[in-house]
């Protein structure tokens, strides 16, 4: 069994707050000693009550379900012998109201664009293969209620170089 641990920090300063214009600027720390700005979302809490240059739990549930995605696909990948040159993923939440009405992230689109080194690159079918055993495995996706999809690009060594270019 592993724990994790993350500290969130808030403070007033010396504005209102029974108004609910109090700023929702705020910083996580991580126990590795990273510090992210963070603020609510402006798409639910206007400027400048939030800033949008902080991430917000929205952002970060989004980026989460990514990360643990690619780093067992990376791993999963790896195992099997396939080199992997490099993997984007430009993901998706959808925050909606659920079966109960509740606001929810009801749905994270992964569209990770993955680009294997040398001669041999995996099928499309392997590679989806891939994908499907990254899902499995991700710790996150399987805590979570979310539908979370995933829709994989194969890039080729020239796709990549030739998206370089333009």
């Amino acid at each position: 069994m592993s724990s994790y641990t993350a500290t969130i920090a808030w403070q007033r300063d010396a504005q209102a707050f029974v108004d609910h214009r109090y700023s929702r600027r705020h910083s996580w720390q991580f126990d590795g000693g990273a510090v992210v700005p963070a603020s609510a979302s402006p798409q639910i809490v206007p400027l400048p009550m939030s800033d949008a240059a902080g991430v917000d739990p929205e952002e970060a549930f989004v980026a989460s379900l990514s990360s643990c995605h690619m780093l067992w696909f990376l791993d999963i990948a790896a195992r099997a012998g396939w080199v992997v040159d490099h993997y984007r993923d430009e993901a998706t939440g959808v925050l909606a109201r659920n079966a109960q009405g509740q606001l929810a992230m009801t749905r994270v689109t992964l569209r990770p664009v993955v680009c294997f080194a040398g001669e041999r690159v995996p099928s499309f079918d392997t590679h989806l293969a891939l994908h499907h055993q990254a899902h499995a495995s991700c710790f996150l996706a399987n805590s979570v209620k979310t539908e979370v999809l995933c829709e994989p690009v194969l890039q080729t060594p020239v796709d990549a170089s030739q998206q370089a270019l333009s």
